[in-house]
């Protein structure tokens, strides 16, 4: 039997990441040479983020000795490099904003973002005082806090459904089918932001833990079920409905860490996919804003802001983030 420890997960959070950096690369740019970006699958790579932590939060939560060491592990992980983020972008996008320096930190707005971004409410202050035309800094951050949600989750779904449950899979089923009642409802009616909150993306988080719980089936049927999951998303992209797709997509991300083992040492040089996630955002907004993708080679600049995100993600990670775990 595979040992789950053996996997390609650092190897596709860093492709994950890199998507939703060349979708937002097309979009935030204003570059029409760089605009086909744009349909770079990023709600995919996104969702993908949320089955593998599915998977991977109900696995450290399984191992850890009580309560306490997960949380603590849980939030060592996520907020230090989150507070980073949003203080340095507090600061250091005064050097772009189109206020004085005085004008800028006088502001209240600045102290506003500092306030409820660092409580995971972006959508509270999402904006700097002219910054980005006062539009949003960080777009990518609203999944830390479905994310965070998620971590406060675990531990209930765990008592209520856990192991020891003989109805464990049929509940997380039910539990999935609700969700996709919220997602598709909000959908429906146009309120994204809403069918976006985690009771609706609990349908792409409980796969992950299902295959967790039963990931001894998982092997042995995996090529089965590979084949199963690709017929059945294209037949939902088809009638563009979100009804097994999930739980399908579940199937792919995890038929891929379990897959490949050539990329089993992928994360031997750190794990800086959290760093290229919550930095890519506003980089691309600042050389937007500088006339970088305007006044020189866009796709030059394109690899330019790529490069730079990446030796941001890995400083990150190496100067700052594990210090903390």
């Amino acid at each position: 039997m595979q040992d789950i420890t053996k996997n390609n997960f650092d190897f596709l959070r860093v492709l994950l990441a890199f998507i939703v950096f060349l979708g937002h690369l097309g979009t935030l740019s204003a570059s029409k040479e760089l605009k086909i970006l744009e349909n770079s699958p990023i709600e995919i790579a996104v969702f993908g983020f949320f089955i593998v932590s599915g998977f991977l939060i109900a696995r450290s939560y399984d191992r850890s000795s009580n309560l306490k060491s997960y949380l603590k592990k849980r939030i060592n992980r996520i907020v230090p490099a989150y507070l980073l983020v949003i203080f340095l972008c507090a600061t250091l996008l005064s050097l772009v904003s189109t206020y004085s320096f005085t004008e800028y930190f006088s502001n209240t707005q600045v102290y506003k973002y500092l306030f409820w971004n660092s409580l995971f409410l972006n959508f509270k202050a999402p904006w700097l005082p002219g910054v980005f035309g006062n539009q949003a800094v960080n777009g990518a951050l609203w999944t830390l806090k479905v994310e965070m949600c998620y971590y406060f989750c675990v531990p209930l779904l765990f008592l209520f459904f856990g192991k020891n449950n003989k109805f464990r899979n049929l509940s997380l089923i039910i539990i999935y089918f609700l969700s996709l009642v919220y997602l598709n409802y909000f959908e429906s009616l146009d309120k994204i932001s809403m069918s976006k909150q985690i009771p609706g993306v609990l349908c792409y988080f409980i796969p992950g833990m299902l295959i967790y719980f039963n990931f001894e089936k998982f092997i042995k049927y995996k090529n089965v079920l590979i084949v199963i999951a690709l017929i059945t998303v294209w037949i939902d992209l088809i009638f563009d409905i979100k009804l097994f797709s999930p739980a399908m997509i579940a199937i792919i991300i995890l038929y891929i860490a379990y897959s490949f083992k050539f990329l089993n040492n992928f994360g031997k040089y750190g794990d800086f996919t959290y760093g290229i996630y919550i930095f890519h955002f506003p980089m691309i907004r600042t050389f937007t804003t500088l006339g970088l993708f305007a006044n020189y080679n866009p796709y030059m600049m394109a690899v330019v802001c790529a490069l730079l995100v990446i030796i941001v993600g890995v400083a990150s990670w190496h100067l700052y983030e594990k210090r903390f775990l």
